[in-house]
């Protein structure tokens, strides 16, 4: 029989460190609770020392998918770290403390300015204290890869002395080679069976030379017991390990690994599309498993072949990772059952019979625009829906528009609502969306700044939803909005305001933190 490998994964947390991934408590929420269909075993929700957003999402997601999926947050080796993790962590059924210390020379003499045997003792000692708060402690030994062996093993041995019950190894900087890797862990593994077999170990791989995945496929193969990873291999620098190539290689060389996973793999295409929507970071085309070209055949050897048996250039089914169903077309006469049940099949809940109607009357209107719509602009529809509020008082919506484009004077009129006050304004710009976005800068009274721009289409036909992300800067922090409309003038304008709402909400949120201080 094969063994499972337990699945952590770390988008909210190693993931949402990448500039422009920032995503707000609401976005952090959905996308837990689509990695609890995926059946992931393990969430890494954040670092909730950092800032007290960070500590109130983790909280959050701790208390909506904390029912059946074991939560984690991170701590450096700090009592104050420790205690952030066990207080956002604790509604959680199966909750446990993670910590992090750097073990190599360059991490203990240039990062810590201390000694070797002061580092280890730190360590040593936040694992006795995290232990005191809950039974299960992971510990990372930061840039394992880069270390020496036999201190690595001390340190090892000491915080599993000292009660750690999972020993992560990261390849932190990505420096590690798939030979290398898989032998410091067979090493790693045997002593640490002799030690306490009891001791799950993980690994945590980088992608700096594009080996992550490899790395932790050698790991699996040399006795790791988990996984860290991140859906679409999001991450610092180079990203991480890509959960969805790690899954499939598991299922389709399972004969090789003699391991698999929990992991829903019906859900990796359509958890692979959610965060690019929250994000706005598009996957390359060709992309492993969730590549829009990942099952795209063009040659005519290949289609002949394909034509004959599937098997010819196909290793997987792209019905396996879930994009069996996003050829769908529905229509304004599909009506309330057929619409109830696309959104039902990407796992969205339908339960509450006032929202559902909400989102049927977008539909209609959607379906009135565009005439066909596909499975993609269903998914779109409901994750548009479900984000923020901008009902709540002191945020921004847009109330109506007009831009006016030529090659003299561009022009923009907009009006704003905010509770129950409404304001309105007109600018010039060097073109239509500089018009649009200066006349909201006064609008709103707030000095953000431009830093990207980009526009998606994220269907098919003249019709087709385009989608806006922006980047915003305000007193040196960057913020992300996001919108969709057929109108990409609006969608423009719409993912604006997202992005300075965010702002606001930001501001509002250190406010509090400083009252509460």
């Amino acid at each position: 029989m094969s063994r499972k490998i337990i699945m952590l994964d770390t988008t909210l947390r190693d993931g949402e460190q990448v500039p422009g991934a920032k995503l707000n408590v609401h976005q952090k929420v959905e996308f837990a609770q689509q990695l609890k269909r995926l059946q992931v075993d393990m969430i890494e929700a954040g670092f909730p020392a950092s800032s007290e957003g960070d500590f109130q999402a983790v909280q959050e997601i701790a208390r909506s998918v904390g029912d059946t999926v074991s939560i984690t947050a991170l701590a450096r080796a700090v009592k104050g770290d420790i205690d952030a993790v066990y207080n956002s962590i604790k509604l959680a059924q199966n909750p446990f403390i993670h910590i992090v210390l750097g073990t190599s020379d360059i991490h203990v003499e240039k990062k810590f300015n201390r000694s070797k045997d002061a580092v280890l003792q730190q360590g040593v000692d936040a694992v006795k204290y995290a232990k005191t708060l809950l039974p299960q402690v992971q510990y990372s030994t930061e840039d394992a890869s880069r270390s020496e062996f036999e201190y690595l093993w001390e340190t090892i041995e000491a915080v599993v002395k000292a009660g750690a019950t999972i020993i992560n190894v990261p390849d932190t900087v990505g420096y590690a080679v798939p030979e290398e890797f898989g032998e410091l862990i067979r090493k790693i593994n045997d002593r640490l069976k002799n030690l306490n077999p009891d001791v799950i170990l993980s690994v945590h791989c980088h992608n700096d030379l594009g080996l992550a995945t490899a790395n932790t496929l050698a790991a699996i193969k040399n006795g790791a017991q988990k996984v860290e990873c991140t859906i679409n291999g999001l991450g610092e620098r180079a990203g991480n390990t890509s959960l969805e190539e790690v899954v499939m290689a598991l299922k389709v060389r399972e004969n090789y690994y003699k391991c698999g996973s929990n992991i829903k793999t019906t859900e990796l295409l359509r958890t692979s599309r959610l965060l690019t929507y929250l994000t706005g970071l598009d996957v390359q085309v060709n992309k492993a498993i969730t590549g829009d070209n990942a099952f795209a055949h063009s040659s005519g050897i290949h289609q002949d072949g394909l034509l004959k048996d599937k098997q010819v250039y196909e290793i997987m089914s792209p019905e396996e990772v879930g994009a069996d169903s996003m050829e769908l077309i529905l229509t304004a006469r599909s009506g309330r059952h057929a619409f109830k049940n696309a959104v039902e099949k990407m796992g969205f809940d339908t339960s509450d019979a006032e929202e559902f109607e909400e989102l049927f009357a977008k539909f209609l209107t959607l379906a009135d625009a565009k005439k066909e719509v596909y499975d993609h602009d269903v998914f779109y529809l409901v994750t548009n829906h479900r984000t923020l509020d901008t009902r709540d008082s002191h945020l921004y919506e847009l109330e109506s528009f007009q831009v006016v484009t030529n090659d003299m004077y561009p022009t923009a009129t907009v009006k704003l609502r905010r509770g129950m006050e409404v304001v309105k304004d007109s600018a010039v710009g060097d073109g239509p969306i500089d018009a649009l976005y200066s006349v909201i800068k006064t609008l709103v009274g707030l000095d953000v700044e431009l830093k990207d721009y980009k526009i998606n289409s994220m269907s098919r036909g003249k019709e087709a939803i385009g989608r806006v992300n922006i980047r915003i800067e305000y007193q040196g922090k960057t913020y992300s909005g996001r919108a969709m409309d057929t109108d990409i003038i609006k969608a423009s304008a719409m993912a604006f305001l997202n992005g300075i709402n965010a702002v606001i909400l930001d501001v509002a949120n250190e406010s509090l933190s400083l009252v509460q201080q």
